[in-house]
């Protein structure tokens, strides 16, 4: 396969991601979009900071309230983003902005150390994203996962384990079905979790507050056991595409960094890929309970407005309901 020449991707995290499918960029959010995406985080969830007994839920999706450009809120993400899946023209407007809709891992007291798995085979959660559309091997709607920290993330601490080697199997499953497939928790849904059984290579991705990873779409993650009740916030920002991926492209440069990775685990050098099912978005059942979350959190950030007579800030005011599915 011919590689592309990228504008900032180096050799060796290309070597990286078509080895392993994943690349990690350090500090690449900007420090002061970490402050403004978790200032109000404890008026949002009604939480004590100092009484983990008001910690309530162990993990949660909050709703989002701030939304700014991918490229102004981690310029080096947004430009590693747009080299993964071949320019930015391939990217839809729907996903030029992160928001601050943090993924909350708080742990609970019932949790230690022993009482956590030691191998991650036995990890319960793993999955692959997208659980708002049918899934087919050139799906446009998670042309990447990827994982923006907003805390620090250490070993025990609730970080995300991944399965690099489980890319291939679950592209192998998605190429023999080209119907399409959905998520586990919808009748007839396929069960992602049954490929750990054929990993040997797992990561634990532990960072600082402005890590970014980048993860090929197909990539068997889960969250982890947060024994040690650090506070973990990530983000899941989306990368979407204005058409499917093309695994039989004319010029053999113009495939994307993910499309290439996607063949070298498939074993060829292209793929007549046409799907029979119909491509399908799903209401997924987080947003309803996201939209909840969202009513909730916006009387305890106006009673904190009228309290401190500082301004609400949230752009969600005069929005009542959630309106992204990730």
């Amino acid at each position: 396969m011919v590689k592309p020449k990228y504008s900032f991707l180096t050799p060796e995290q290309v070597d990286h991601w078509m080895e392993h499918g994943y690349i990690v960029l350090h500090g690449a959010i900007k420090p002061e979009y970490i402050k403004l995406y978790t200032a109000d985080l404890w008026v949002r969830l009604g939480y004590d900071p100092n009484d983990k007994s008001t910690w309530t839920e162990d993990r949660m999706h909050m709703p989002w309230h701030h939304s700014e450009p991918a490229s102004v809120v981690a310029p080096d993400a947004w430009r590693a983003m747009c080299d993964l899946v071949g320019g930015a023209d391939r990217l839809d407007p729907l996903c030029t902005e992160w928001k601050d809709n943090l993924i909350l891992n708080l742990g609970n007291e019932s949790l230690t150390e022993d009482s956590c798995p030691k191998d991650p085979h036995d990890i319960e959660g793993w999955h692959v994203d997208g659980d708002w559309f049918r899934h087919y091997l050139d799906s446009p709607e998670q042309a990447l996962l990827m994982i923006a920290l907003f805390s620090d993330v250490r070993a025990g601490g609730g970080a995300t384990w991944i399965a690099p080697d489980g890319i291939g199997p679950i592209a192998n499953v998605l190429l023999q079905h080209p119907e399409g497939t959905v998520s586990p928790q919808y009748d007839g849904g396929f069960f992602w979790r049954s490929v750990i059984p054929q990993c040997k290579e797992f990561v634990e991705l532990t960072g600082k507050a402005g890590d970014v990873v980048l993860l090929h779409p197909l990539m068997l993650h889960s969250a982890s056991k947060n024994w040690r009740r650090d506070v973990r916030l990530i983000t899941n920002p989306p990368a979407i595409l204005k058409e499917p991926f093309d695994f039989n492209r004319e010029d053999t440069e113009e495939f994307s960094l993910v499309e290439l990775k996607t063949l070298k685990e498939l074993g060829r050098d292209r793929v007549e890929y046409q799907i029979t099912g119909r491509r399908e978005r799903i209401v997924s059942p987080r947003v309803g309970k996201t939209d909840g979350l969202l009513q909730q959190e916006m009387v305890r950030l106006r009673k904190h407005s009228e309290a401190t007579g500082k301004p609400l800030d949230s752009l969600r005011v005069n929005k009542d309901v959630e309106t992204i599915p990730w």
